[in-house]
């Protein structure tokens, strides 16, 4: 069946300038081709009554666009057409509720800040809990990050860990939260030797340390560094748990302008390089950003021969 999908002559540049494009666009970890943008096309067309919601469902069984545990990549198709949207490949319908992060305040929470200082014993006064399994850790979790980390929060695209810190009577300590790994970036490509087509098969086995946040009430020698050697022990068994696939290899980036990233190097991981002083939407090469230490940790000894096969 042949579906009839009318363009206006905005869209129909924009796939024009896309079909001469030197380099292929990719968009949450997908190639995007000529014959995705026709199918989305033809399924607007075809089903004007569709929200963004049903959109994305449907595209995400049609391109069969699963997690490893066979749940739908439902938010990172979202993300996918709002970037396309905003390319004017296609347009969508209205919004039905707000997005995250741009209107949809992450509530405050009330909690005791208890003052913490050096005569605390770490072993026996830490623990360390996934903030999913619990709402209100969850809520806390959120809560802390948006006001009291310097980049803020919202809610996190596709794959993440949230673990949430706290003292031995249950007052928290601080926040560590992972997330996507950069799509592309040469000093940690290089250190794993990968080529383009392992990296796309395989970057769902590493994660970003996007958060981490010691309470600026929290003063304990050490603590930081021990907090990441404690999150790195859980991690890849809680990353199984809840996506069905394991992790090789952590990242993080460290804006040196800030820090000096003391408490990694401390819980040995390893430098690997700077970033260029570019955001991760940086089409034309413009800086956007500070430049940032690279580091990383693997967490399986043989991580190279997983990440390049």
């Amino acid at each position: 069946m042949q579906i009839n999908v009318k363009i206006d002559w905005t869209q129909q540049l924009s796939l024009l300038y896309f079909l001469n494009m030197k380099k292929p666009l990719i968009i949450q970890g997908r190639e995007v081709q000529e014959k995705d943008i026709l199918q989305i096309r033809g399924l607007l067309s075809e089903h004007p009554d569709w929200n963004r919601s049903r959109l994305s469902v449907e595209i995400c069984k049609i391109w069969n666009w699963r997690r490893f545990n066979g749940e739908l990549k439902d938010i990172a198709c979202r993300e996918y057409l709002r970037k396309l949207e905003m390319r004017e490949f296609i347009v969508l319908p209205p919004r039905q509720s707000t997005p995250p992060g741009k209107g949809r305040k992450i509530p405050d929470v009330n909690f005791e800040k208890v003052v913490i200082q050096d005569d605390f014993n770490l072993k026996q006064d830490v623990s360390i809990c996934n903030a999913r399994d619990k709402k209100a850790d969850e809520k806390l979790f959120n809560c802390l990050l948006k006001n009291y980390h310097y980049l803020s929060f919202s809610r996190p695209v596709g794959e993440s860990m949230k673990y949430l810190i706290k003292d031995f009577s249950g007052a928290p300590l601080g926040c560590m939260l992972f997330g996507s790994a950069a799509w592309k970036l040469q000093e940690r490509d290089d250190f794993i030797g990968w080529d383009q087509d392992s990296r796309e098969k395989n970057l769902c086995f590493l994660t970003n340390n996007t958060r981490f946040l010691i309470l600026p009430w929290v003063k304990v020698t050490n603590l930081a560094s021990f907090i990441l050697a404690k999150c790195l022990k859980l991690l890849n068994f809680d990353w199984q748990n809840r996506y069905g696939h394991e992790i090789c290899l952590v990242e993080t980036f460290v804006d040196r302008e800030l820090y000096h990233g003391t408490c990694y190097k401390a819980a040995n991981w390893l430098l690997t390089g700077q970033t260029k002083g570019r955001g991760r939407q940086d089409r034309y090469t413009k800086r956007e950003a500070s430049i940032k230490d690279i580091y990383l940790y693997p967490l399986k000894k043989n991580y190279n021969q997983i990440l390049t096969q």
